[in-house]
């Protein structure tokens, strides 16, 4: 923290009237930006950590710098957020930037508390500072599935008293068309409402299900074989790569289906926005290793599609209820995260890499099943 301090002194100093050495000096990334998120100056350290020409960065927008764009349906929040002119401290990765930073956010304040100038200040985080943020998020996620689960149990009742109810109704003879197709409609909306109920339970993991030891790549092949004619009728290609000779877990087979049935379907989506037509790089890639913690055995299996990418900016809401990054009307934003309670349930972790316009690759981790 002390470090921190003196660095933001150092960097008030420039913004103020100081000399462009002292900022060039600084170490970590800086960059000077309005609060529309227009950039005005970045040092030295910024324009390498970005791989880019110094024209290239001045005047741009921090989301296309930093984070390596946005889609124009989605806002990026540190933009939102730097409209709030208001101090603020994250950990997060910033793939333009290459790397997991501490993200010092900092406006300057002139005569009056108007703000024109904002410092953006990121430290690369230590492997113990990012271990530190995966056990939060992890953390935040199950407390997700808690609120989510106790959310569903509440709504649950009262949305299949509504159901029945109305079905006694369309059992009564005495009622007119204008008054049965009301009533269907009653049923139809409250099963919807139900099926999201089911679906949040899911993400919660408040089933019991038997389990097994089952080969991953089973799962894979049988996933994709659902789905073989699709993918042909689409142009999209599939890749398989195995190193492990001992891909086995511990399982539920429906359940892990589920999640690469939905992996699938997010990249035929991307690679389709991507690639409307037949392309050498429209095509999904499995990979599967073996990893050792603690000495024991991991299975680890990618899926990887060189499709539209995910904006860095909303990465970490991804396995969020409700949260999409579809246009409206084409996700229910509960895919990714049933698929993490499932994953969870298994004992294991999931993860995204993206980068806009680039990849996805969508990352699963479970512990081997005993010998």
């Amino acid at each position: 923290m002390a470090r921190q301090k003196l660095l933001d002194n150092k960097i008030e100093t420039f913004v103020q009237g100081g000399g462009d050495e002292l900022f060039q000096a600084i170490q970590d990334p800086v960059l000077i930006t309005t609060p529309q998120g227009m950039i005005l100056n970045a040092n030295l350290a910024a324009i390498n950590a970005s791989k880019k020409a110094k024209d290239d960065v001045i005047g741009k927008g921090i989301c296309e710098i930093i984070h390596g764009g946005k889609w124009p349906h989605i806002k990026c929040p540190l933009e939102e957020f730097l409209l709030t002119c208001q101090p603020k401290v994250e950990e997060t990765k910033l793939p333009g930037l290459g790397g997991e930073y501490l993200l010092t956010i900092s406006p300057v304040r002139e005569q009056g508390g108007r703000v024109h100038k904002i410092l953006l200040v990121a430290r690369e985080l230590t492997l113990e500072e990012k271990r530190k943020v995966d056990t939060i998020r992890t953390a935040q996620l199950a407390s997700l599935g808690e609120l989510a689960a106790g959310v569903a149990h509440e709504v649950n009742n009262p949305i299949n008293g509504i159901i029945n109810f109305a079905q006694l109704l369309l059992d009564d003879g005495k009622l007119d068309e204008s008054q049965k197709e009301l009533l269907i409609r009653i049923v139809g909306e409250g099963e919807r409402v139900a099926n999201i109920i089911r679906k949040l339970l899911s993400f919660a993991r408040e089933s019991e299900n038997e389990t097994e030891v089952i080969d991953l790549r089973n799962v894979v092949n049988e996933s994709l074989d659902l789905v073989q004619h699709q993918l042909k009728k689409e142009a999209i290609i599939i890749e398989r790569e195995c190193h492990a000779s001992d891909c086995r877990v511990s399982g539920n087979f429906r359940q892990l289906q589920q999640v690469f049935l939905n992996f699938l379907s997010n990249a035929k989506y991307a690679l389709n926005e991507r690639f409307p037509e037949p392309h050498k790089d429209k095509k999904i890639h499995f990979s599967c290793h073996e990893l050792e913690r603690e000495k024991k055995r991991w299975v680890s299996m990618v899926v990887k599609d060189h499709g539209t990418g995910i904006p860095q900016g909303i990465l970490e809401r991804l396995f969020d209820p409700f949260f999409s990054t579809k246009p409206s009307g084409k996700g229910t934003g509960l895919g990714l995260s049933i698929s993490y309670g499932i994953i969870q349930d298994h004992g294991g972790t999931i993860r995204v890499n993206s980068i806009l316009n680039q990849y996805t690759e969508m990352i699963i981790e479970i512990p081997g099943a005993e010998e």
